[in-house]
């Protein structure tokens, strides 16, 4: 099936409540265009350069999505027109995230990123360093960032036990915070990004308010 149809059968899959981010990373500007023909507007990168090259020759109606591990000395580059950053890992990287909109004349939001999964390749906070940045004096002076909600990644794994446990665990975080930190102006918690190809309808069923899907709309990844 062509781009337009997968997305077409996802969009048709999802409740009306769910945003759908297409990852659309190591993917080529055309593959875009189809998706963009087809009506989608949110698209995710994990490249910095990758994803601002792209967004220099895309209509300015997009909304980009920064999905990887960003690297500090890169904020920059994005700071200008990055509509949401998913992967916020520690407070110093929300520090240049916050001193790069500044420069830009923006708030940027952000998602904080938690390591729920059992494996050492992911990046993420644990529920202990979440309460230090969310307490910590130094968070409540920054002005240009806010925090949409939370971001996890589930182990890779075909036991979807384990999966559904991680993605309740993050759902359970998230419910947490937003009950005990709800007088925090940066906070406008919104949004739980869970759920990717292989595992987006059992992050919904947990909870998921916004899916990261790539492979089952654009195919495999290009390297």
């Amino acid at each position: 099936m062509s781009i337009a149809d997968n997305l077409n059968n996802i969009k048709a899959s999802l409740p009306t409540d769910i945003t759908l981010v297409a990852v659309s990373k190591t993917k080529p500007v055309s593959d875009l265009q189809e998706a963009y023909q087809a009506g989608q507007r949110i698209f995710g990168e994990n490249k910095i350069q990758e994803m601002a090259e792209k967004y220099e020759v895309l209509p300015k109606d997009i909304q980009w999505h920064m999905i990887g591990h960003v690297q500090r000395n890169k904020v920059k580059y994005m700071a200008p027109f990055v509509s949401l950053i998913h992967g916020v890992d520690s407070f110093k990287l929300l520090e240049e995230i916050d001193k790069q909109a500044k420069k830009n004349n923006r708030i940027i939001p952000c998602l904080l990123q938690m390591f729920i999964a059992k494996e050492d390749t992911k990046f993420g906070l644990d529920n202990q360093e979440l309460i230090e940045i969310l307490e910590s004096e130094a968070f409540k002076q920054l002005r240009n960032i806010e925090i949409h909600g939370l971001m996890g990644m589930a182990t890779f794994t075909d036991d979807q036990e384990i999966v559904r446990q991680e993605f309740t665990a993050l759902k359970q975080t998230f419910d947490s915070i937003k009950e005990k930190y709800c007088a925090l102006s940066s906070l406008k918690l919104t949004t739980i990004s869970m759920g990717m190809s292989n595992d987006y309808t059992l992050a919904i069923e947990c909870g998921s308010t916004m899916v990261r899907i790539g492979s089952s709309i654009f195919g495999h990844r290009n390297y």
